[in-house]
């Protein structure tokens, strides 16, 4: 790797590789190659680069390949990272209230070491662009979102970071312990920082933040409300979880008198610049109701069967022209934090739903990246093999033994094991080459993300 690939500024050509551009035609090339420089997609077609584009480039030849667009994460946590493994067999309700006592003992430190730990095991995936919804603000804790970020940037992959909140303890009818939130004044005030301090809204923008109350049954409806007119005066994104368990339902139903989304559509919260978590419970009225706005939703597949929260109804969002994305959730939830294996969770747990025509591997492709791109709001720069698009590029060797002989390169991906990362391109930059991250010491991470976690256990 050259000093300038470091940077992503060298001209890099490859080929020889089975490319799914994942375009609005769904272009596929069987040998074909892809040119990208100065962080840019440059050049895309059949068979090998033009002599003109391998005139003082890196050349790889890959061959036995298949190459896509970097995956892109919708919703995680990045801090879970440091509590994987506890309450194995709880539903979400029951989980959270496990684990809420020692999240509530985070701060910026051990929330930047959990953070890189889970950014390198998302990269090591193919994801390329990683969202994250914090929302647990301890006092004293620090700059907990400034954390993430940091290591967002010793990683190498985009940050789509969310400033979360909570305000409603369990005291006045919340889900979380008292000591666990903040006041209402306090977290607006902190997101608006937070937006202020790092968000970037740049064409080839690393950091961007998005405004984001944790859920229905942790905030309250001022928090919701004034969260949405702060987000729209500062031109940023709004996130929250919505519509994931039938006990969340029945929580809006007995507290609010209302659905989760007529709750959300009543306080300003459905509109194309937001996307919810889960979706899983929706009926056909909110699904249309999601559609009419452009509201986004991200399927987290495997953390819903995890809590036993149930499958989303993915082909009838898709059908409705609901913005879909794909995320990993929290690894507290979903202890592989993985982003490549959720297509084939997507592909697997859908088609239980549904059907075996309800979800192809090219539609969990599609979803894993363009859809990602539309959720986020960044399609005009992400999520296909575009020329003019940002070079965030996932070379996947599928030539070994768990892959070679499987018919179908897309196949391979999308209902074999997850296969190896040959390179992974973030804006024409080295993330990982031959399965390892370049930009930060695999083993160095391990040591400070167990220490980490005994720390936090040891703080009960």
């Amino acid at each position: 790797m050259s000093a300038q690939d470091a940077d992503g500024s060298r001209r890099t050509v490859i080929e020889g590789a089975h490319i799914a551009t994942v375009d609005a035609a769904g272009t596929e090339h069987l040998a074909g190659h892809i040119v990208f420089e100065r962080g840019l997609i440059a050049a895309v077609g059949a068979g090998p680069a033009p002599a003109e584009w391998r005139e003082d480039a890196d050349v790889l030849d890959a061959s036995g390949c298949l190459v896509t667009p970097g995956l892109i994460n919708t919703h995680h946590h990045l801090y879970q990272w440091l509590t994987r493994g506890y309450a194995p067999d709880d539903i979400l309700f029951d989980w959270l209230t496990s684990l809420y006592p020692l999240w509530s003992r985070i701060d910026a430190r051990l929330t930047g070491v959990a953070a890189a730990g889970a950014m390198a095991v998302l990269a090591r995936s193919g994801c390329t662009t990683v969202g994250d919804h914090h929302y647990i603000f301890p006092r004293g804790s620090g700059d907990i979102v400034g954390a993430i970020v940091e290591s967002a940037g010793r990683i190498g992959v985009r940050l789509h970071a969310t400033r979360g909140s909570m305000d409603l303890g369990a005291s006045d009818g919340g889900l979380p312990p008292d000591f666990a939130v903040e006041t209402t004044d306090a977290a607006l005030a902190a997101s608006a920082q937070a937006v202020e301090r790092y968000h970037d809204p740049s064409f080839a923008s690393m950091v961007r933040v998005a405004i984001a109350p944790c859920s229905p049954f942790s905030v309250t409806a001022d928090l919701l409300r004034e969260s949405a007119v702060l987000a729209r005066s500062l031109n940023v994104r709004l996130h929250t979880h919505a519509s994931e368990t039938v006990e969340e339902d029945a929580y809006c139903l007995e507290r609010l008198g209302m659905s989760p989304t007529d709750y959300l559509d009543s306080l300003g919260w459905l509109g194309s610049d937001v996307w919810m978590a889960h979706g899983v419970h929706l009926d056909e009225s909110a699904i249309a109701r999601y559609a009419e706005t452009g509201t986004g939703v991200a399927h987290c597949p495997s953390s819903n069967a995890r809590l036993a929260a149930g499958i989303a109804p993915v082909r009838d969002l898709l059908a409705a022209g609901v913005p879909v994305g794909l995320g990993v959730d929290g690894a507290a939830s979903n202890e592989s934090g993985q982003l490549g294996m959720e297509i084939r969770e997507a592909v697997l747990m859908n088609r239980l739903r549904t059907g075996a025509d309800s979800m192809s591997v090219r539609a969990a492709l599609r979803i894993a990246t363009v859809g990602g791109a539309r959720v986020l709001g960044r399609e005009a720069e992400l999520g296909s093999l575009d020329i003019g698009k940002l070079a965030d590029v996932a070379v996947w060797r599928i030539d070994g033994v768990e892959h070679a002989g499987i018919l179908d390169p897309v196949a391979a991906l999308g209902l074999g094991a997850l296969p190896p990362i040959s390179r992974l391109f973030v804006g024409g930059r080295t993330v990982v080459e031959d399965g390892r991250l370049t930009t930060a010491e695999e083993a160095v991470l391990a040591e400070e993300v167990a220490a980490a976690s005994r720390e936090l256990a040891g703080r009960r």
